[in-house]
């Protein structure tokens, strides 16, 4: 299926200029539309606070100031997108109709972060997030975990830095796993216009599922060649292993199955996902 509407969570960050970079990227290669949103924090979450002893007044200027930041948040990242818009030459208009183009708009609202970007992603083909902070923990990211836990679609993580291109040197990152089988689907549209696709397998990566060479077999009846890449664990690290045999391939996009070890959110701390997501220079598309 080609990929129509991109939504981009935008919250201010430092990175999110590359974010709306690489979705733009993606846009112009499927004349896509993109809708940056931006989610203004609710003053009205800071009442809860009048059970921690706190008095009216102190909670009536919290909301104050809560409103202002959100304000002034919410400017900035509306001035950044119209900035961007203008000097890479994009329309801005509604994305109701298909267009020969990329086109983009922008939406603020308010509310919970995590709650607003799942149910918008749910019919969006693809949500690019931009990737965390320098220095920020990983797991924090609201956007990031609202789409691949509530959402039932894929995201794309945007490295720091905007890439050359993209999709045109696909890495599978494969194991087995009904969450490694979804990001096989999710890039199947874009498998149809690669130039190279690799399955990237390791054996102590791979799950109890099929193996690589049973999923090369099923995307050559979809008429596309991948060829098959073990990898090495580096420094006792399959995350880092597989970084390093996506950058030898010259990959340009990586779609990866996340979080297969626990569906649980507290215990999602550590291992290749989380590796890669801190860790990877180019985009990340994975799905649960």
């Amino acid at each position: 299926m080609a990929i129509r509407k991109v939504l981009l969570p935008l919250t201010g960050t430092a990175a999110g200029e590359a974010a709306l970079a690489t979705a733009l990227m993606i846009a112009r290669k499927w004349n896509a539309h993109v809708t940056a949103l931006h989610v203004r924090v609710d003053s009205r979450d800071v009442a809860p606070l009048a059970g921690e002893g706190l008095s009216g007044a102190m909670i009536e200027e919290m909301m104050s100031a809560t409103e202002r930041e959100s304000n002034d948040r919410a400017h900035a990242v509306r001035s950044m997108f119209e900035r961007f818009v203008a000097r890479h030459d994009v329309q801005v208009q509604e994305g109701h109709a298909r267009s020969d183009h990329a086109t983009a708009s922008f939406a603020a609202v308010t509310g919970r972060e995590e709650d607003i970007v799942a149910q918008q992603a749910r019919l969006a083909d693809l949500t690019v997030v931009p990737h965390p902070d320098s220095g920020e923990d990983v797991s924090s990211s609201d956007a990031l975990h609202a789409v691949l836990f509530d959402s039932g679609r894929p995201v794309l993580i945007s490295p720091q830095k905007a890439p050359a291109d993209i999709g045109m040197r696909i890495c599978l990152a494969w194991n087995g796993t009904a969450e490694s089988a979804s990001s096989v689907q999710a890039a199947m549209p874009w498998m149809e216009r690669a130039t190279a696709v690799g399955i990237l397998s390791a054996e102590g990566y791979q799950r109890r599922g099929p193996a690589a060479p049973e999923l090369a077999a099923y995307l050559a009846l979809h008429d596309i060649h991948a060829e098959i890449i073990t990898f090495r664990s580096v420094n006792g690290s399959v995350g880092a292993g597989l970084l390093a045999a996506a950058a030898s391939f010259g990959c340009d996009l990586l779609s990866m199955g996340a979080y297969s070890h626990s569906r649980l959110r507290q215990l999602i701390l550590g291992g290749v996902t989380r590796h890669v997501l801190e860790n990877s220079t180019l985009p990340v598309m994975m799905n649960r």
